[in-house]
């Protein structure tokens, strides 16, 4: 099937927009590739004593040589985070398969994971987006030492994916595969949780049964089964060729998953010896158009709206809402994965899964066949699913039909033609929303505006009684620059009550959203922000606001003589500024970019 226009012109458009900053980026790599060997020549004896000072004698003596490759580790293991508690036993794993593939690994380094199912609605949420570029430097600081030929990534969540491919792609002269951990099996059925959170908010059931219900819902190690960013982000490394096929949703601590990180582990040593397929040409213009394919098509995260933008930039690639809206305009959504639908990961996985949903996209024209992975055999690779037997992992077609057309459809059959994704604009800014979960009828809305600041000070308002009514939610001074960008998933409930009662509700915010929310409309990472001179810190209380969801409008219903001599008025942020760890990252707040520029501390760095 010939590519379809719409990808070959948003193709051409960014290869083009990307000239001068993707040379550049390409100079850098292979100027990195030609100095470089599979030795750690460059070091001289003392450097390289202190770099194998304390292996085993054996990895020693190999290291020593200068034919044996050496793979980083880098990983974002941590024990009290579902998602990467089980990335503990994987680098005694990958070191085992390291030598028996003739190369050697060591543990390069590990990066922070936080978690935004942790600190949702608390102050430490304000660090989760600037963790991204933390994430990035400390796999720069890993990678620093000159003693790698290969990389393999070792982490899952909301930030820690996109960072450590942002700090890879500075060493992008090097093979990297990223090495997922993979979600825990189903627990609590997603409405029920849902339920019995709006019961929770509602006042009807107490503290013991939402937390026995949530802990119902994540209750062992692996990835939250929704298809929030975690996952998203698990869905886009095979989309862009930067997992083995079908690495992506196998449950943590079972056989396939020990295989596909050894296989994973003999695979890099292969690229690291061969030299080919460094990361430079795994992430070109073709790779980053079918991650946002990717992203459309099944209804993924809004987070994937700015960290896809940075990824890009890390790799000289630039592109922007624009490129999201069009694509979107004609990729169909095949997947119904909470909380666009009532199914989980593990329901989608065996229902087709990735293998499945790529090959319906590739038949219809909508990806890019002829790329570079780290398979080595194009994208066609990733339409096969891995299976055990007796001689290890080998990959099968996937199912030529879906398993459960509820969950995943064929592309003749599409849930919605286009995709779960909607860029906004107006009067306000720019801004995301997602539609993918949210029904027709809720998708226009306008009512007065409720204007906070806070997120808390929402809450109090609907706890009082006090917004029981059409309204639009304008939570200001969210942004990037304001307090870090936090998500405001805590607000969900509430919103769901009023409109599950019948009212008229959304919200708009240049803050973020939670992956897993989408019930109502959210116009959300409303550039310009509230504090760098943004309209949203305008409206005032009872501005009509209007927002259309299919038609792509978000804006403010005000004379246009009494909008032009308003003036914002700024709150105190002094609150951002301290606890929790916030007066280390002043900096990145006085120096993060917009959210459409990726709400990076890198912005034009690379």
């Amino acid at each position: 099937m010939p590519l379809h226009s719409t990808v070959e012109e948003v193709t051409q458009r960014i290869i083009e927009r990307s000239k001068t900053s993707r040379t550049a980026y390409l100079t850098r790599m292979n100027t990195a590739r030609a100095s470089s060997s599979l030795t750690r020549s460059s070091l001289s004896c003392g450097n390289l004593a202190h770099g194998f000072a304390a292996c085993a004698s054996s990895d020693k003596k190999a290291l020593k040589g200068d034919r044996q490759a050496n793979i980083a580790i880098v990983s974002a293991y941590n024990d009290m985070l579902s998602a990467h508690q089980p990335f503990v036993s994987f680098p005694d794993i990958i070191k085992d398969e390291a030598r028996k593939s003739g190369a050697v690994a060591q543990f390069a380094g590990g990066v922070p994971a936080m978690c935004d199912g942790v600190t949702q609605g608390q102050p430490g949420m304000e660090l989760s987006l600037f963790s991204r570029d933390l994430i990035a430097m400390s796999t720069a600081v890993a990678l620093s030492h000159q003693m790698f030929d290969a990389v393999l990534c070792l982490g899952v969540c909301d930030k820690i994916v996109p960072g450590l491919l942002i700090g890879a792609l500075s060493f992008g002269h090097l093979p990297v595969i990223f090495v997922p951990a993979g979600p825990m099996p189903s627990g609590m059925a997603n409405f029920e949780k849902v339920k019995i959170r709006q019961q929770f908010a509602r006042g009807e059931v107490g503290r013991d049964a939402l937390l026995d219900a949530e802990s119902k819902s994540y209750h062992s190690a692996g990835t939250c089964t929704f298809y929030g960013t975690a996952n998203t982000n698990q869905m886009l490394m095979e989309f862009m060729g930067l997992h083995l096929p079908g690495a992506a949703f196998p449950n943590p601590k079972t056989p396939l998953r020990e295989a596909l990180t050894r296989a994973a582990t003999n695979r890099v040593a292969q690229l690291a010896q061969t030299r080919t397929s460094p990361l430079f040409e795994v992430i070109d213009e073709k790779a980053i158009v079918n991650g946002l394919v990717g992203l459309l098509s099944s209804g993924g995260s809004t987070n994937l709206t700015i960290h896809l933008i940075t990824m890009a930039q890390a790799a000289g690639i630039c592109i922007n809402w624009d490129d999201f809206s069009d694509l979107a305009a004609v990729v169909p959504l095949l997947c119904r994965i909470y909380p666009n639908g009532m199914a989980d990961i593990n329901h989608f996985h065996a229902a087709g899964g990735v293998g499945f949903l790529m090959r319906e996209l590739l038949h219809a024209g909508f990806l890019h066949p002829n790329v570079t992975t780290v398979a080595g055999e194009g994208l066609t690779h990733y339409t096969r699913e891995p299976f055990l037997n007796d001689q290890g992992i080998v990959w099968k077609d996937c199912p030529e039909t879906s398993l459960d057309p509820k969950v995943l459809a064929p592309f003749n059959q599409p849930f919605s033609a286009d995709g779960g994704l909607k860029l906004l604009k107006g009067n306000l800014g720019r801004a995301v929303i997602k539609i993918s979960a949210v029904k027709p009828e809720h998708r226009r809305v306008e009512a007065p505006a409720v204007v906070f600041d806070d997120q808390n000070h929402f809450l109090e308002a609907f706890n009082a009684g006090e917004l029981e009514k059409d309204l639009v939610a304008v939570i200001r001074y969210q942004g990037p620059s304001a307090n870090g960008m936090p998500e405001l998933h805590k607000l969900s409930p509430s919103l769901g009550i009023l409109q599950d009662k019948g009212f008229k509700v959304a919200l708009i915010t240049d803050g973020r959203m939670s992956g897993a929310s989408g019930k109502f409309p959210a116009a959300i990472h409303i550039t310009p922000e509230c504090l760098q001179g943004g309209p949203l810190g305008l409206v005032r209380n009872g501005d009509l606001i209007f927002l259309d969801a299919d038609r792509g409008v978000l804006k403010v219903l005000v004379d246009e003589d009494e909008w032009g001599k308003r003036e914002s008025d700024h709150p105190n942020l002094r609150g951002n500024e301290q606890g929790t760890g916030r007066e280390l990252f002043s900096s990145f707040r006085g120096s993060v970019s917009s959210a459409e520029e990726g709400a990076t501390v890198f912005g034009g760095m690379f």
